[in-house]
This record gives structure tokens, sequence and C-alpha cells, in this order.
């Protein structure tokens, strides 16, 4: 049989006056050998009860019993089944007790006599957590009665006897002379019965001194125990951090690490500056009860605590956010909403902090209905693991910069090539023209006037193609150092197309080029900037959309209003077109989709870099768009809007300049739509 009712509850119930007390495994060791003794130095028979939780705890004091035998033979001792411990009749009687009973938590031994009276009933509690994995029996903790009040010892050993007798029914007549010699029924309990202890003054003075031994020692445990923990969650993300310097992989694991340590609801682990107003939940531990708060966007800015934990650089514990008791309790009042929508009753936030500086906070929370009290241990533990990753986020910082600088130092470098092969090769080319004309010039004096004017063009036109090179550079040293002065004015979007239209026609030669379609709606607003460097853009996404377009193909300009703010002006070409995977670097310096030796155009590679510097000085932003190759390409970039004012170009005005194209000989045609 099994029997799954605890005998200290069992002996409570019969005897409800009864307080248990609390004793640790030495204490009993100690009651129970002077329970012992006082059988072994009496000369009267006594009964006898032992009950152990497992055979090994029997084994140790086996020979006690056997000298316990020989004075009486009213002995029972009681243990789980095990491989030398079964229920059989020799010195005294063993009872083997199935591993599932009740009897596994619990220590027993009573002992009647006719001068000597005295019982042990007590159960194993659950160890701590702060002791859980501690594998000393000094930490072992039982709750109970011992006494040596008659009444209670009688009823205990009544309990037991009908236990032995579940157990071994062939013991029936052993049992009831035990009954009968031992037992008296007409005894009646003490009015001051409290189940604590009896006269021997010597035992009692005994287990009072072992108890806060014990307790000390229990203390001692405890803190080596909690600084062990403490260590070794500290060296495993001490070891994360030497092995990375990724933040987010540092942060998954110290919560992760840190929440099952505590065994809290839910912990977070967030980097933010002083200044940030939201931060993204990333990385979190959770616990079967609470709510995730992964991805969400959790506030900061609205968090009255953030503002304490910025002014003070302090832990924060609040044990009961409903409490009105709080220091904190107007904090918290002001970010109720919060509190209940995440069910945070106890909250610890700890900051990371480098040279006084805010770089992230821990949050620990717990969200069951009854508060947590922080203990010391817990903010130590906290506090150590945040001076780790306060390190850590520095130097994922100082890590990221240096890949930054990095990728700028390469670019660097690649400019620097680009650069000496671009230029060595727009550079190279018309001063070899102008050596070669020049030389034939001074070579041949009789060289025919035709031939003479040819070669005087020649050159001509490769120091101005040398002209505009050193030029673009010049400018675009300019725009990216920030130097330039920008003549901001109201200024009519349809003349800067007109000039920029102008200034591609007087720069082309006589070769047949594609046909440019403008579309300006009647009403456009003025834009605000400045007409010379606008005109330039426009200038070079045409004269760049000529380049790449064949002489079949179209180039359009269109304006378009996308925002109360700004106007949209879009060079759309049906050309050679650009791949989808190139977009993003068009706008690089020396950026040439041929490549630098091998270009079927001339060219630096400035001209687009120019126009983005231009568009950004300006307040707007440039972009371009591709289907692919040969899909043609369309540029867009925006422009301010002068705000309140409107062109004033007329309805009759925009059809006589429809009626009668811009067109020059050589020159590529202008179509303009309304």
């Amino acid at each position: 049989m099994s029997n799954s009712t605890s005998v200290v509850e069992e002996l409570l119930s019969a005897i409800p006056q009864l307080r248990p007390s609390l004793y640790f495994k030495t204490s009993l060791t100690a009651l129970s050998h002077a329970m012992e003794d006082h059988v072994l130095a009496g000369a009267a028979e006594s009964l006898v009860i032992a009950s152990f939780q497992q055979e090994r705890f029997y084994l140790q004091e086996a020979n006690r019993y056997l000298r316990i035998a020989e004075l009486t033979d009213q002995v029972y001792v009681l243990s789980a089944l095990g491989t030398s411990f079964v229920s059989r009749s020799d010195n005294y009687e063993t009872v083997a007790f199935d591993t599932t009973d009740a009897l596994t938590q619990e220590w027993h031994l009573v002992v009647i006599g006719a001068d000597y009276t005295a019982c042990l009933i007590c159960r194993e509690r659950s160890p701590e957590p702060a002791t859980s994995g501690h594998p000393l029996d000094q930490t072992r903790r039982f709750e109970g009665i011992w006494t040596q009040d008659p009444y209670v010892s009688q009823r205990a050993a009544i309990i037991l006897l009908d236990r032995i007798a579940g157990y071994r029914p062939d013991l029936a007549d052993k049992l009831a002379i035990a009954r009968q010699r031992y037992i008296d029924p007409t005894l009646a309990p003490n009015e001051q019965l409290d189940g604590s202890g009896g006269p021997d003054p010597f035992t009692q003075r005994l287990v009072t001194y072992l108890q806060a031994g014990q307790y000390k020692l229990l203390k001692a445990y405890k803190a080596i125990s909690a600084q062990e923990r403490r260590e070794r969650l500290v060296n495993s993300i001490t070891s994360v951090v030497r092995q990375s310097l990724d933040a987010d992989e540092i942060f998954a694991k110290a919560s992760q690490e840190l929440g099952q340590a505590l065994q809290v609801c839910r912990c977070l682990i967030y980097p933010c500056t002083a200044t940030d107003a939201t931060v993204m939940i990333a990385h979190q531990h959770l616990n079967d009860t609470a709510e995730s708060l992964l991805g969400e966007t959790w506030p900061l800015a609205t968090n009255p605590l953030f503002d304490y934990i910025q002014d003070t650089k302090e832990t924060i514990a609040i044990a009961d956010t409903q409490s009105r008791e709080s220091p904190f309790r107007q904090e918290l009042e002001a970010i109720r909403p919060l509190i209940e929508r995440w069910q945070i009753r106890s909250w610890l936030i700890v900051p990371l902090t480098y040279q006084d500086r805010l770089v992230g906070l821990i949050e620990l929370h717990h969200c069951q209905l009854q508060p947590h009290e922080w203990s010391e241990d817990d903010t130590a533990l906290v506090d150590a693991i945040a001076a780790q990753l306060s390190v850590a986020i520095i130097q994922a910082e100082a890590y990221t910069n240096l890949q930054d600088l990095n990728q700028q130092l390469a670019a660097l470098d690649r400019t620097r090539a680009n650069l000496i092969a671009i230029t060595g090769h727009e550079l190279r080319t018309p001063l070899s023209t102008i050596q070669v004309c020049l030389e034939s010039l001074a070579t041949e004096p009789d060289m025919p006037n035709e031939l003479r004017q040819i070669m005087l063009q020649s050159a001509l036109e490769d120091a101005e193609r040398m002209r505009k090179l050193v030029q673009d550079f010049l400018t675009l040293s300019r725009l990216e150092s920030g130097r330039v002065e920008w003549n901001l004015e109201s200024l009519s979007i349809q003349e800067c197309v007109d000039l920029a239209l102008s200034s591609i026609r007087s720069s082309h030669d006589s070769a047949p080029r594609s046909t440019i379609k403008v579309k300006i709606p009647k009403q456009v607003p003025l834009v605000r900037a400045d007409g010379e460097w606008l005109v330039e853009v426009l200038a070079k996404l045409l004269d760049n959309a000529q380049k790449f377009t064949p002489t079949a193909g179209k180039i359009t300009i269109q304006v378009t209003r996308p925002s109360p703010t700004h106007l949209q002006v879009t060079v759309a070409d049906t050309g050679r077109g650009i791949e989808p995977s190139r977009l993003h670097v068009v706008f690089d310096r020396f950026y040439q989709e041929e490549g630098a030796l091998r270009r079927t155009t001339g060219g630096t590679g400035l001209g687009l870099a120019m126009c983005r510097q231009i568009v950004e000085g300006l307040g707007g932003t440039i972009w371009a768009e591709s289907g692919g190759k040969d899909k043609g390409s369309q540029f867009h970039f925006t422009v301010p809007i002068a705000q309140g004012k409107l062109d004033g170009r007329s309805s009759r005005s925009a059809k006589t300049v429809k009626k009668q194209p811009a067109t020059v000989p050589g020159s590529p045609s202008v179509l303009l739509d309304d």
C-alpha cells in the first residue's frame, strides 16, 4: 500500500492547538540521538518507532537500533524499500514502504516509556531557490513538532502504528500488545499544550544553540550562493562581450541569462540616450505568463521614471506599482495606462552608464498579482551586469565607428584610383591632340589654310574640354566643402528650363540629337532657388540624357507638384538605361556606367555628383529610376516652392512658343506642351 497523507498533517489535524516549528537537519539529528540515548540509558522497556526517508539514512543509524533492540522488544523501524532494507522480523521489526508514500518526505521518532516520553514528527520543506543547487545536508530544513508531552507522543504513536499495520498485517498481535502496554486511552491533553519541547532543559538549550548556528550557517550559504550566482552570470556575459562586438548578440544573451537567474516575468535590455523619445524593444526574456514586448515601441520621453534616471543615474526599485506609499507614486500615476497595459506589478530599472553618460537601460518586470520585494542581492547582481553591458555598448559603438571609417577610407581610396584613371585619360587625350596640332603648325609652314584652320579648331576644342574638366573639379570641391553661398530668390521653373535648353544647344556640335519634349503646366508656382545653380542641374541632366539616348529616341522634361511644399522635375529618356542594382551609386563621384577607360561617351563622372550636391543644397532631393538595360532612365529632383507665388506665364505666351518651336540647325528640337 501507499499513503499520500502526511503524518505531520494528520497529527496537526488531530490536535489543532499544536504549532509546528522549523528545524534544520543537524538539530533533528541531535534531538534523535538525545531521545535514543534516554532509551539506551534507561532500565525500563520502551516503545520505539523510527521512520527514515531513505535506506541510506537508516544505514547510518542501524547499529544504534541493534543496541536499543537488546533493551526492548517493541522497536519498529520504517524506511523506503531498498536493496538491503525490506520488511522482516529480526532483532527488531523493519517496515519497508513504497517510494511514493508521503513518509519519504518525513522524519519521525517516537519514544514512550515508563519514565520518559518524547516524539519528533517532521516533514522536509522544499529548499529555497538560493540553496536549491547546494548539495550540503546542513541546508535541509524540516517543519514539525518536537515535544515530551505524553498525550502528543501517544497520538503520534497511534498514527504510526496504524501505518505499520497497513504495511505489515502480520504484526497485528504484536501491535496490539504495544497499544495495550503503552497507549493510555484515558489520557487527556494538557491545557498548555503547544508542542514546544518539554521539561528537559539540557536538550532544549542544545536545540536552541543548534538552531541559532544553523540559521547563521544557512545565511552564509545563501550569501555564498548569491555571490556564486552573480559571478557565474557576470562571467557568462563577460565571455560573450569578449567574443563578440555585436551589441544585439550581447543583449540577447544577457536578457535571457539575467531573466532566468532572477526568475522575473520580463527582462528588457536596450540601448538609449538621454535625447531618445522612444526605443524599439528588440531583446527580452519572457516567462509563460507575461505578454511579449518584442517589436513594441517603448516610450521614454513621456516616462517620468526615465527623467529621474537621466538626472540621477541611480537604480529605481519599485516593489509595488499599486502602492500609494511608494516614493515614486506621482511618477507612476503619470504612466498608469502603461503599467496597466503591460501588467507591471514590480519594477526594477537599472541605468547603463559610461563616464556619467546614459547609454542604455535594464528593466525587470514582475507581472503576478502579489508584489515582489527586490533584494539587495537582486540589485547588486543587476548592477554588476549593467557595468559589463555599458562597456559592451561603448565597444560596439567604437567598432561601428571604426567600420564606418574603414568604409570611408575605402571610398576615398576608390575615389583616388578613379581620379587618377579618369583625369589621366581626360587630360592626356586633349593634351596629345593639342601637342600634335601645335607641332604640325610649327613644323609645316606651308600647310594649306584649310588644314591649318582644322588644326587650330581642334586645339581650341580640346583646350576648352580641359578647362571644363578643371572647372568641374573646382565646382564639386566647393559644393562638397560647403563653401557655396546660395543666392535664393523666387524663380520661374519655365525660365530655368529655357535657359538650360539654350545652354545645351550652344554647347553641342552639329551632330543630330534626339528630340526634347517639355511638359510644364500653365499655372505652376514659383520656386525658391538659386537660378544659376538650378539651370546647371537641368543642363547637366539634359546633357547626360543626350549622351545616352540615340537620335531616334526621346527626352522629356516634366514638372509636377507632388506635395504642397515642393515641385518635382523629371528628366526622362528612352536611351540606354541603368541596371537597377546600380541606381544607388550613379550619383557617386567618378561613377561611369561603362567603366573609366572604355567609354563610348566623354565625361568625368562628376556631373551627377554635382547635381546631388546642388539639389540637396537647395533643400531638395534627387533620385534615379530605370527599368534596366535599354529601357530608358528617369532622373527626378525636387525644389522648394516660393510660398504664395505663382508663375505669371500666360496662356498666350505658352501657345505662341508651342506654335513656333525653338529649333536651330544641328541642335536638338524642342517641343513645349501645356
